[in-house]
């Protein structure tokens, strides 16, 4: 057999586990740890970290739904990569080593622009491109050590998926949800394509080419959005968000109180009506809907540009609109006599309820006849709900919504995305392809060389067909889908990547959402999370998912910031190695070449900015699983985590300590020391005892609850320097440390596996095993092992605040704590002699009650008025 320790590190051959596969040791305890062998730990363990995918149909164990954001295949991982994906991974496996049955999967967001543009500047077919790029970012997250279910794994530029996007665009068009009109829209001319506003920056440009954007007015193809509006805002005061903190706000901004209604008025161009030419107007009186006499617009409106673009003061426009309810055509105005609500661009003006609509018609000879009963409120919500459900009827609105909401536009006259799939007929007008006929396909391009057209319209052999309604002479609709369109529902598709029934799997869909934990960054915190919502409830309505909210609970991750440079004259970014530094702290530099004073900023890592960081130098230089804890360290994960070097110590030293504890163990186990007295040995096992519950509790609560993994890496630590304190003798004769040096390496798996995995193997190969109690899975590797459990007997806390202010704590054993209900622990709190000396001459006006199981139960009793000043700051400085 072979002898996995070297030199004078031996260790009784019986105790070698017949797992050879698995749990083999490399042997190599007396090396220092060095970059070399973590490399080598890290080849010996890559394909051999136990991963379990999700069990379907397992009634025993909870499902933990975790996904991250998937990525937009650029060709390489950068550090906003590695933290994501680290954060991500660290969780599956924690929820794993507490028996959660995970679905963890992974896929690729693969349409779009860039793509596009990258493609023309090289002469490739954008698919080339794409998939050659997601090949080697894949080998890179594998190298990464990521537990994604790589069988899930998808590409929404893959026909097997946009296929489904397809099926999700006919869904919404049979539902009246999706339509097609003119538009005024944000043109690119460089890269000839539409942009959400979103995608303008506060100068008017191109968020990717630059260019100044124009506006031009284009048929669109649309998603009423708006007609879920109120269920949107309301649905984020659902029960079933947690963790959505200060990203509720931004939701609730971007929607707008939904106060008031929107209809749709037809437009009128002399005696012409047409079917599909409307305006949404929106008013807060629906009840009085048949009460309006005229419709005004901003200069701004698409009514008014497409007129005249040179208006001045109030003018009658040559178009009208009519009342869906009463048919009565009326004139439209622009104008900036009346105030608009705000980010709003119509007003529909109701004289008998507004003393602004009176005077402005008055003034502008507008008629209308005065009602008796426009003041008697005492039926206005019968009659606003009557109103609504009559315009719903007849196809004419009737939705709550804010004035400043708008539908989403979805339409890019690019070729990179996902075909939209109508035809258009000379005879029948637009017409939705067959459900058999799915998917339109993209027409193969071996490159694409005109840069900043599609050429979809020049492909006569694609663009050609017929109708699927009379047989004529059709052609394809050449505008593709906005990508947040293939990304508003792809977490659905992972549940059952090459179901062919439909979108998904309505049982699988039942038995596996909503999403347990989403992890992403702030910037997709409104659009791309509003879209995903507003699909979720779309498909909820339908009957195809359990829940309206897609996602339970939310983490959003700070971007990693690089170090950047720049010129002070000009602003021009230089490279780190031509600048000379003179005070960091004071951010003070110069130019190495010409002395000119450089501006040092901390900015979000970019090529352009010359301060990125390439993980595979990381990987090199520090080894995958290091890196990984340096991502993950000092920093919570909801913060900007300013890459610096100057941190790089602290997590090096504690790799270094672990594996001399190792070594330790090894050689003390092997060649037994004296004990010492026992008494001291009594002292020692119980501060191990102490330490290990205390510190499980701390970084379980770390993982799951607060989500501070980095919080979670310092209690670690502190772990390893309890153990650390422990003499020989304890460490060859103590069932505690033994329990204890398990606890670490279990704790550290999830963050650093492979690493965790190569202690493990040194671990349970050590001879004289003390803990036979089945709490220890020896013949299993450390990442099928059970997340450590507190000990019955450990004291867990109740902590009692008033006002957010810690006042006391209460001890319980910990299947006490877990049981314990909040009008028991209201009642223990108010016993507390110290809350009832903060809450003299106070009165109780409201009680947080939580409770973390295994962990700790806190209660806040808020009052009807702060704490004194002297109590507060006496308060603040003892927290």
């Amino acid at each position: 057999m072979k002898v996995l320790l070297r030199s004078h590190c031996l260790v009784n051959q019986k105790y070698w586990s017949v797992n050879k596969r698995y749990l083999n040791t490399l042997g190599l305890w007396n090396e220092e740890l060095s970059t070399d062998i973590k490399h080598k730990i890290e080849n010996h363990w890559q394909s051999k970290l136990h991963q379990e995918s999700f069990v379907e149909n397992d009634k025993n164990r909870q499902k933990y739904y975790v996904l991250s954001m998937f990525p937009y295949p650029s060709g390489f991982l950068h550090m906003g990569h590695v933290r994501i994906y680290t954060i991500s991974d660290a969780i599956a496996r924690f929820q794993r080593l507490n028996h959660k049955n995970v679905i963890h999967p992974i896929g690729w967001d693969a349409f779009g622009l860039p793509a596009e543009n990258a493609a023309i500047d090289r002469q490739l077919s954008p698919e080339d491109w794409t998939l050659d790029n997601i090949a080697y970012m894949k080998n890179q997250l594998k190298k990464l050590g990521c537990s994604f279910e790589w069988e899930r794994e998808l590409a929404t530029c893959d026909p097997e998926y946009y296929k489904w996007t397809q099926e999700l665009f006919l869904k919404l068009h049979e539902a009246g949800l999706a339509y097609q009109k003119e538009a005024l829209v944000n043109w690119d001319p460089v890269d000839q394509t539409v942009l959400a506003d979103e995608q303008v920056d506060e100068n008017g440009n191109s968020w990717r080419s630059g260019a100044k954007v124009e506006k031009k007015l284009l048929k669109q193809w649309f998603i009423r959005t708006t007609q879920f509006a109120k269920e949107l805002y309301e649905g984020l005061n659902d029960s079933i968000l947690h963790d959505w903190r200060d990203i509720i706000k931004l939701q609730k901004h971007w929607i707008g109180e939904c106060n008031g209604v929107n209809f749709y008025f037809k437009i009128k161009r002399s005696s012409d009506v047409r079917e599909n030419d409307f305006v949404t107007v929106w008013t807060a009186r629906p009840d009085l809907i048949e009460q309006v006499k005229f419709i005004a617009v901003t200069r701004n409106h698409l009514l008014a540009l497409k007129e005249d673009k040179n208006i001045s003061g109030t003018q009658k426009l040559s178009v009208e609109l009519v009342n869906p309810f009463t048919s009565e055509v009326l004139p439209v105005f622009v104008t900036d006599e009346l105030e608009f609500e705000p980010l709003s661009d119509c007003y529909a003006g109701i004289p008998i309820s507004s003393e602004e609509a009176l005077r402005f018609a008055e003034k502008h000879d507008i008629q209308f006849s005065p009602s008796s009963d426009t003041n008697d409120f005492s039926d206005i919500s019968f009659k606003q709900k009557e109103v609504c459900e009559k315009a719903k009827k007849i196809n004419v609105g009737g939705y709550w919504s804010s004035a400043k909401l708008k539908d989403w536009l979805i339409s890019r006259q690019r070729f990179w995305g996902t075909p939209i799939p109508i035809v258009h007929c000379g005879k029948c007008g637009s017409v939705p392809v067959k459900r058999e006929d799915l998917p339109v396909k993209l027409p193969k391009l071996s490159r694409l060389s005109n840069k900043g057209k599609s050429p979809l319209k020049e492909e006569s052999d694609w663009l050609n067909t017929v109708c699927p309604k009379c047989g004529g002479k059709a052609q394809r609709e050449t505008d593709t889908m906005d990508t947040f369109v293939d990304s508003s529902w792809y977490f659905l598709r992972y549940l059952d990547p090459k179901y062919q029934d439909d979108m998904f799997s309505k049982e699988k869909a039942f038995q596996m959402t909503p999403v347990d934990l989403y992890i992403g960054g702030k910037e997709h915190a409104v659009l791309h999370l509003y879209y995903a919502r507003f699909v979720s409830h779309f498909l909820h309505s339908l009957g195809l998912l359990p829940e309206r909210e897609p996602f339970k609970r939310l983490l959003v991750h700070g971007m990693v910031m690089g170090r950047s440079f720049r010129l002070k004259g000009t602003g021009q970014y230089v490279p780190e190695s031509k600048v000379e530094k003179i005070d960091m702290k004071k951010h003070k530099a110069i130019c190495k070449d010409t002395g000119e004073q450089v501006i040092a900023t901390w900015e979000k890592m970019s090529k352009s900015k010359q301060n990125g960081v390439n993980p595979e130098d990381m990987f090199n230089e520090y080894g995958i699983d290091t890196t990984r804890l340096l991502i993950l360290a000092d920093v919570s994960p909801t913060s900007h985590r300013n890459w610096n070097s100057n941190t790089f110590p602290g997590i090096l030293n504690w790799q270094r300590r672990l594996w001399l504890t190792i070594r330790d163990f090894l050689k003390h186990r092997n060649n037994l020391p004296p004990m010492i007295p026992e008494s001291e040995f009594k002292a020692q096992d119980d501060y191990l005892w102490d330490s290990r519950n205390y510190y499980i509790k701390g970084c379980t609560f770390n993982y799951v609850i607060s989500q501070q993994i980095s919080i979670g890496v310092s209690k670690q630590q502190g772990l390893t320097n309890s153990i650390r304190k422990a003499p020989p003798a304890v460490f060859a004769h103590s069932l505690q440390f033994e329990r204890a040096l398990a606890t670490q390496i279990i704790l550290l798996a999830p963050i650093a596996p492979h690493f965790a995995s190569e202690l493990w193997a040194g671990f349970v190969f050590a001879p004289n095993r003390l803990n036979n109690s089945g709490e220890i899975f020896w013949e299993k590797t450390v990442l099928e092992q059970d997340w450590p459990q507190i000990d019955n007997n450990y004291e867990l806390e109740l902590v009692c605040l008033v006002n957010g202010h810690e006042n006391c704590v209460v001890k319980y054993l910990p299947s006490d704590l877990d049981q314990l209900k909040e009008e028991e622990a209201v009642k223990v709190a108010l016993s507390q002699a110290e809350i009832q000396n903060t809450l003299k001459a106070r009165n109780m006006i409201d009680v947080d009650f939580k409770l973390y199981p295994g962990c700790e139960c806190r209660i806040n009793i808020k009052t009807d008025q702060p704490p004194p000043k002297e109590e507060k700051q006496m308060l603040e400085s003892s927290s």
